[in-house]
């Protein structure tokens, strides 16, 4: 405890004079005569005494009200617990993520969340406010009052990492207190660690009563007939005895399909069959967990031939002719001799047989080609060397080929998470008719393999650019050296390298990737392709590559939906648009991470808290109370004490 006005405590010594006062009574004593003094003699003696005892009370109740009345003046404080971090700033991090959706016992977690700010934090507080999507910096409860209200879902998970960076790019001579107010949904260690430079953390919790939920994971298309698409959704339930659900399948907001989906596992596929014409629509789903992921948007593009070409012996190439089919494809297969290298640019994926060597006017130009959209892949020969193919692949990433190696091995291990692979097997497959090859060159590449040798080494491998995959074989796939040709993955394998780029199957891009999409248009120098949904519209980073445009998203658009590309009125091609699922799972929410830090049970504990760690305790007001008391004591006591 200290004094804020020590020197007013020097007038205790004042206290001396009421001592003086009734030690030292100047009035003497008046002598009455009476007729008869026996009488009064005992009554007198007890007088005497009764007001001996009222004089010292008196006494006592004076100096305590002196006391009382000098102790308030020079204000007794107690000193605050954190009066260190008085001075520090408040940081609030709101977590305004999809997870908090869930429904706690007052409601939606966010909704309360913001509730609980707005009737708890004091309204002379000055503080930053952090969301998913959203910085207040440097403001007040009143001025954020209507933003909080109107505060939206963000598409973008919580990544408290980068929310961490932003607040530390704020330079300040002030240490730093901040709130994390999250479901901790997505949270890890390594988010954790750039809150270390932070002085003062604590997190609030809120909490979800129903942990269950079902989200529409994906949907593609399965198989195609002259007339028909067979629509594959595939569904993941989260938690414990999923109640059976209706989907619906809509486009143009008109009813296609509608069934009713029962969990007996925890990943569903539901076929839906379609007409094959232009599909811009959305399924969806109804359950009583999280609404966000209970719709999923997509179009199906017209139907486009793909532009193949294949670059080598005709004999070795007839394999890809029974592959590239004229429904789906338009193919031409020339030698080296034949081809005419204005025609490269104009296709959608190349195929290099076997070549021995590749000029260096081809391999300048496939370059151009691979960086404005284009698949190339690339099956070696045993006769050309290892210099003259590295040389090659050193334009498009690193990939390295060694020495040959005349040893006969097994295909025996497919990559089933690998881009070539997604979505073309139903289950995982561990025995199958395994290919092989007899001579095989042995690859280096940090890419992972998409197909490998029993070995472990590479057989198949790819370069992944933004907009492009280049194709690496290990070994020639011609009917001398392997039977691959023969083997159930041929088809499957060259089919989705030389569609993996385009866009003959679903649009449908997740906000917050990122990821390249390609439209075929012709645009001249000064025209704009805009995005246009119901209520938002806006114009993507777009780059022309010769027949086509690649447009990047970043964080646009800021809801999901079904989105239409105009250039300037003209009608160029249907998108759709998806929120991320990573926030789906309601049970993966792991507090244990948390243990080394300080949880509060509520915004009103912490405000409470923080008032009374960081404010003194000013306890003159007891001491007037108190004098009060005396006071009243003193009149008590002349007024009843004889």
């Amino acid at each position: 405890m200290y004094f804020k006005n020590p020197e007013i405590l020097y007038f205790l010594l004042l206290l001396i004079v009421p001592i003086l006062v009734h030690l030292f009574q100047l009035r003497r004593f008046k002598k009455e005569y009476f007729t008869n003094v026996r009488f009064l003699k005992e009554l007198s003696i007890q007088t005497r005494k009764s007001s001996k005892i009222k004089k010292w009370l008196l006494l006592a109740t004076r100096l305590l009200l002196m006391t009382c009345i000098i102790i308030a003046f020079a204000q007794p404080t107690f000193k605050a617990i954190e009066k260190e971090n008085s001075t520090n700033e408040m940081y609030i991090i709101l977590d305004n993520s999809f997870s908090m959706q869930a429904k706690g016992k007052k409601g939606e977690l966010l909704k309360r969340a913001v509730q609980e700010l707005l009737e708890e934090t004091p309204e002379n507080l000055h503080f930053s406010l952090l969301t998913n999507s959203e910085n207040y910096w440097n403001s007040d409860i009143k001025s954020i009052r209507n933003s909080l209200q109107n505060l939206k879902y963000s598409a973008i998970p919580f990544q408290l990492d980068n929310i961490m960076a932003q607040l530390k790019a704020r330079k300040s001579a002030f240490k730093k207190d901040v709130v994390i107010i999250t479901d901790a949904i997505g949270l890890n260690q390594k988010q954790l660690k750039s809150s270390d430079a932070i002085n003062s953390l604590k997190f609030i919790i809120p909490k979800a009563e129903q942990k269950n939920n079902v989200s529409i994971d994906s949907v593609f298309i399965k198989g195609a007939s002259d007339d028909f698409y067979e629509i594959s959704i595939e569904l993941k339930a989260y938690g414990e005895n999923i109640n059976a659900i209706p989907i619906a399948l809509y486009n143009q907001n008109k009813l296609v399909a509608k069934t009713t989906v029962n969990f007996e596992t925890k990943k569903k596929t539901i076929l839906f069959t379609i007409p094959k014409q232009i599909f811009h629509g959305y399924v969806s789903i109804v359950d009583n967990g999280l609404a966000y992921d209970n719709t999923y948007y997509f179009s199906i593009s017209k139907t486009e031939k793909i532009n193949v070409i294949s670059i080598g012996e005709a004999e070795k190439s007839n394999f890809l002719s029974r592959i590239y089919t004229n429904n789906e494809f338009v193919y031409n297969n020339f030698t080296i001799g034949s081809l005419d290298y204005n025609k490269l640019q104009d296709q959608d994926a190349i195929v290099l047989n076997e070549l021995d060597e590749i000029p260096q006017a081809l391999q300048t130009t496939l370059k151009s080609f691979v960086e404005k959209g284009g698949s190339l892949i690339v099956i070696p020969s045993a006769v050309s060397t290892s210099a003259n193919m590295n040389a090659f692949l050193m334009n498009f990433g690193n990939v390295k080929f060694n020495s040959l190696e005349n040893k006969e091995k097994l295909i025996t291990k497919i990559n089933f998470s690998h881009p070539l692979f997604n979505s073309v097997f139903e289950n995982k497959i561990n025995n199958f008719q395994y290919p092989k090859t007899k001579n095989s060159f042995v690859l280096s590449t940090s890419s992972p393999a998409a197909l490998s040798y029993e070995d472990q080494s590479i057989f198949l491998t790819a370069i992944q650019n933004p907009v492009s995959s280049v194709y690496v074989f290990s070994a020639p796939i011609n009917t001398t050296n392997s039977n691959f040709q023969q083997s159930p993955l041929i088809v499957p394998t060259f089919y989705k390298m030389a569609v993996n780029n385009q866009n003959n199957s679903i649009n449908a891009l997740t906000i917050g990737n990122n990821n390249p999409h390609l439209t075929a248009a012709s645009l001249n120098k000064d025209d704009i392709l805009t995005v246009k949904g119901a209520e938002e519209q806006f114009i993507p980073v777009q780059q022309i590559l010769n027949n086509k445009i690649k447009m990047n998203f970043n964080d646009y658009p800021e809801q999901a939906g079904n989105f239409e590309i105009y250039n300037k009125k003209e009608w160029v091609e249907n998108i759709s648009f998806n929120y991320n699922r990573t926030e789906s799972n309601l049970a993966a929410a792991n507090e244990n991470l948390l243990s080394n830090y300080k949880i509060i049970d509520s915004t009103s504990t912490f405000f409470d808290t923080l008032q009374t760690n960081k404010t003194d305790n000013q306890i003159w007001k007891w001491f007037v109370i108190f004098a009060l008391l005396f006071l009243l004591t003193e009149m008590a006591i002349i007024r009843f004490v004889k």
